[in-house]
C-alpha cells in the first residue's frame, strides 16, 4: 500500500513573514485598538506545519525521535529569550508595579516559567474572586504555553502513530498520521465550539480547544504536496489569506467568540497562504512575505511578541494611564523591536548556535541556569512580599477606627497614616472562602454549608445566603457572633444573588440552579434569620426575583436584608496606590439611588426587616474608599475584611430589631 508523499522540508520564507504578520498585529491591536487580532491563531497553525513536518522527516529517517534531544532544541529556541523577559519583569514590576498585584505577578512567573500560565487564566476567568485581577505584563505567556504543551507532546503523538502504523495496523505512517490528526481536529473543534458556547472565558485559554489549530496545520503538512492550483489562483488566494489574517480582529470580536468555529477564520487565511506559496508569483503574497524585511523581522519575531506586552502594561502603570498615544505606542514598538533584535543576536544567536548532539555539556547548565536564576529571583521576590505584606495582629482602634469614625465619632490621630500599605489585608477573602467546600463556585450549583460563630449552644443560627455581596458581611457578623450567641451557617454561591428568577438573564444557570436547590436545605433547617442583600448597587427597588424568593420562607425564618454597597467602578487599591484619596472618591449620586429601594417597591412580605448602612460607605454627596483609615473596598464593590469587622457594632444594633422580633414570637 503506497504511502503519501513525504511533506518537503524546505526553508518557506512567507511563514517568516506571516509570523511577523501576526506578532505585529498582536502588538498594534494590544498598543491602540484595545482588542485581540487573533494572531496567536496563526502562530499556532504555523507551528503545527513547521513541527509536523520536522518531526514526521525525522522518524522517517531515524526510526525514532530522540525526546531529550528534542527537549533541548526547544529549551535553545524557547528559554533564553523567555527567561529574560521574565527576569526583567521580576524587577521593572518591583519598581514599577502597584504592590497589589506583586502577588498576581509572581504566581504568573511560576506559571510562564513552566508553561502552564494558560490554565491558570482559564481558571481565573471562571473564579468570580479573581475576575478583579488587573491586567499582569506577563498574560501574553498563555499562548506561548499552550504553544509550549504542544512541542513537547507532539512527539510522543507521532511516535505513538509509528508504532501504531509500523506495528500494529501495518499501514503506511503518514496516512495513519493523517486519519489521527483528523480525529484529532474533529474532536478537539468539536469540543471547542461547544465549550466556547457554555463557557467562552475557559475556552479562550483551554488547550484542549485549541489542539485542533495545530492539528489542522498538521494535515496540511501531510496533504500540501498533493495540492496543485494555477498561478493566477494561488496569486488570488495568496492576498485573499493575508487579507483575512490581517482583517479578523476587525471582523470578528476574537476575545469574545474565540476559539471556537470562528478561529477557522485566521487559520483558513494561513492555510490560503502557505497553499499559494507552493506557487512562486513575482507579484504574489509568497513574494511579498518572503522579502528581505520580513526575513529580518521574521527572525526576531519570538522576541517581538515577548516583549511588547510587558513594556505596555509598564507604560501603563508608570504613567497612570489606560490608553496609549501614538508617539507612546512607537517608542513601544521601537523599544520593542530594540530589544527584540540586541538579545536575539547577543544572546539567543549564540545558544542557537550550540549543537544538541555534540554541545550538551554546555547547552544543558545554560539553560538550567536560565531556569534557576529565574524561580531564584521570583522566589526571593514571594518571601519578601510575604515578609513585608502583613497586617499587625492588633492595631490601635483609635488610629485605625474605619466605620467606628462614623458610628462612635472615633477620629484617627492625625499624623497616623492610612493602612494602605498592607495589600495582603486588603486582598483578603473572608474566612469561609479558604475552609475547603464551603462555597459553591461559578461552575458549580451544589448547596455547601459551613458553620461558625457559637456553634455549641447558639441562642439564633442566621443563615448567611447569596454570593460575595452578602459573603463580604460576614467578618462583622463574625465579631458579633459570641457577643449575640449566634450560629452563622454560610449558604455561599460565588456570582450569584439569592432570586427566584434569573433577573433579566443576568444570572448564569448555575446560579439559578443553586436558589433552586438551596430553598429545601433552609426550609429543614429554619435558621431564626436569613442574611442576604435587598437589592442590586444602585437600583432603586427591590427585584421581583428576590421577593418571590423571601416569600418561600414566609412564616418560617425572618429575612434581613441588607442594602447593597456602592460600586466604586475603579479598583479601589490599585487607585490609592497611584492617587490621592479624593481621586478614587465617587459622587453618591452615581452609586446609590436616592430612593430607598424597600419605600419604592410594593408586594414585600411581612417576614423581612431591612437594613440601610449606606452612611457607613458615603455622606450626603460622596463614596469614599477610605473611612477612619482603612481601605473601605478590596476591589471595586467588596468591601475588606478589616472595614466589614468595624462594621460590627452598627450591623449589630440593626439585627437586635430583628432579635427583638423573634423574641417576641418566641414568648
Amino acid at each position: 500500500m503506497r504511502d503519501l508523499r513525504i511533506p518537503e522540508k524546505k526553508f518557506r520564507p512567507e511563514l517568516e513573514g506571516i509570523r511577523v504578520v501576526a506578532a505585529f498585529l498582536v502588538a498594534i491591536y494590544h498598543i491602540w485598538i484595545g482588542s485581540v487580532s487573533g494572531g496567536v491563531d496563526v502562530f499556532f497553525i504555523v507551528s503545527g506545519y513547521l513541527i509536523t513536518i520536522s518531526l514526521l522527516n525525522r522518524i522517517e529517517r531515524d526510526g525514532k525521535i530522540n525526546y531529550i534531544d528534542n527537549l533541548l532544541g526547544l529549551g535553545r529556541r524557547l528559554l533564553p529569550m523567555a527567561m529574560t523577559v521574565l527576569l526583567t519583569t521580576i524587577v521593572l514590576s518591583f519598581l514599577i508595579m502597584p504592590t497589589v498585584q506583586w502577588k498576581q505577578i509572581i504566581s504568573e512567573v511560576f506559571s510562564s516559567a513552566f508553561y502552564y500560565q494558560n490554565w491558570q487564566l482559564a481558571t481565573n476567568s471562571v473564579d468570580y474572586l479573581a475576575q478583579n485581577n488587573q491586567a499582569s505584563p506577563l498574560q501574553h505567556f498563555w499562548a506561548l504555553s499552550i504553544q509550549g504543551q504542544f512541542y513537547i507532546t507532539w512527539p510522543f503523538l507521532i511516535t505513538f502513530v509509528f508504532i501504531l502504523a509500523r506495528r500494529v495496523l501495518k499501514t503506511p505512517l503518514r496516512k495513519t498520521l493523517l486519519a489521527v490528526l483528523l480525529v484529532i481536529f474533529t474532536a478537539s473543534l468539536s469540543y471547542s465550539i461547544y465549550i466556547t458556547n457554555v463557557n467562552q472565558p475557559w475556552a479562550y485559554f483551554d488547550t484542549f480547544a485549541r489542539v485542533w489549530e495545530f492539528s489542522l496545520g498538521g494535515m496540511l503538512a501531510i496533504l500540501l504536496p498533493y495540492i496543485q492550483i494555477n498561478r493566477i489562483l494561488s496569486f488570488i488566494l495568496g492576498w485573499i489569506g493575508l487579507s483575512i489574517i490581517c482583517f479578523t480582529g476587525i471582523l470578528l470580536p476574537v476575545s469574545s467568540v474565540f476559539p471556537g468555529y470562528a478561529a477557522l477564520l485566521p487559520t483558513t487565511g494561513v492555510m490560503l497562504v502557505i497553499i499559494a506559496g507552493e506557487n512562486y508569483n513575482k507579484y504574489g503574497v509568497n513574494k511579498f512575505l518572503g522579502s528581505k524585511p520580513f526575513l529580518k523581522l521574521g527572525g526576531i519575531s519570538y522576541g517581538f511578541y515577548l516583549w511588547h506586552w510587558p513594556l505596555l502594561i509598564f507604560y501603563y502603570s508608570y504613567f497612570n494611564t489606560d490608553s496609549v498615544t501614538l508617539a507612546g505606542g512607537l517608542v513601544i514598538i521601537g523599544l520593542t523591536l530594540i530589544l527584540s533584535y540586541t538579545l536575539t543576536k547577543l544572546l539567543e544567536t549564540p545558544i542557537r548556535a550550540l549543537s544538541v548532539k555534540h554541545s550538551k555539556k554546555k547547552l544543558i547548565p545554560i539553560l538550567a541556569a536560565f531556569l534557576f536564576t529565574t524561580t531564584l529571583a521570583n522566589s526571593v521576590w514571594a518571601v519578601y512580599v510575604n515578609e513585608t505584606q502583613t497586617v499587625p495582629e492588633e492595631f490601635a482602634q483609635d488610629d485605625y477606627p474605619g466605620a467606628l469614625a462614623i458610628h462612635g465619632n472615633i477620629q484617627p490621630t492625625p499624623e497616623v497614616k492610612p493602612l494602605l500599605e498592607d495589600p495582603t489585608s486588603i486582598e483578603a477573602l473572608p474566612e469561609f472562602y479558604s475552609d475547603g467546600s464551603c462555597y459553591s463556585s461559578m461552575r458549580e450549583s451544589k448547596v455547601t454549608l459551613c458553620s461558625y460563630g457559637d456553634t455549641e449552644d447558639p441562642e439564633y443560627t442566621i443563615a448567611l445566603v447569596g454570593g460575595s455581596h452578602s459573603g463580604h458581611w460576614f467578618p462583622a457578623l463574625k465579631e458579633i457572633s459570641y457577643e449575640l450567641n449566634v450560629q452563622i451557617d454560610v449558604y455561599n454561591k460565588d456570582a450569584c444573588r439569592f432570586s427566584a428568577d434569573d433577573m433579566g438573564e443576568t444570572l448564569s444557570e448555575t446560579c439559578i440552579t443553586w436558589n433552586e436547590n438551596v430553598v429545601e436545605p433552609l426550609l429543614e433547617a429554619k435558621p431564626d434569620i436569613i442574611f442576604t442583600t435587598a437589592n442590586v448597587a444602585e437600583q432603586a427597588t427591590i427585584p421581583q426575583g428576590y421577593i418571590d424568593q423571601w416569600k418561600k420562607f414566609d412564616g418560617g425564618s425572618e429575612i434581613f436584608a441588607i442594602r447593597d454597597t456602592p460600586n466604586m467602578q475603579l479598583d479601589i487599591p490599585l487607585c490609592l496606590e497611584q492617587n490621592d484619596e479624593e481621586a478614587c472618591s465617587i459622587a453618591r449620586d452615581e452609586v446609590l439611588s436616592e430612593e430607598i429601594p424597600w419605600e419604592n417597591t410594593d408586594g414585600l412580605p411581612e417576614n423581612v426587616t431591612f437594613a440601610d448602612l449606606s452612611n457607613y460607605f458615603c455622606d450626603e454627596e460622596t463614596c469614599y474608599p477610605v473611612i477612619g483609615n482603612i481601605v473601605v473596598y478590596r476591589d471595586k464593590h467588596h468591601i475588606t475584611n478589616l472595614y466589614s469587622e468595624t462594621l460590627a457594632e452598627p450591623l449589630k444594633e440593626e439585627l437586635l430589631k430583628t432579635i427583638e422580633k423573634i423574641d417576641l414570637a418566641r414568648e
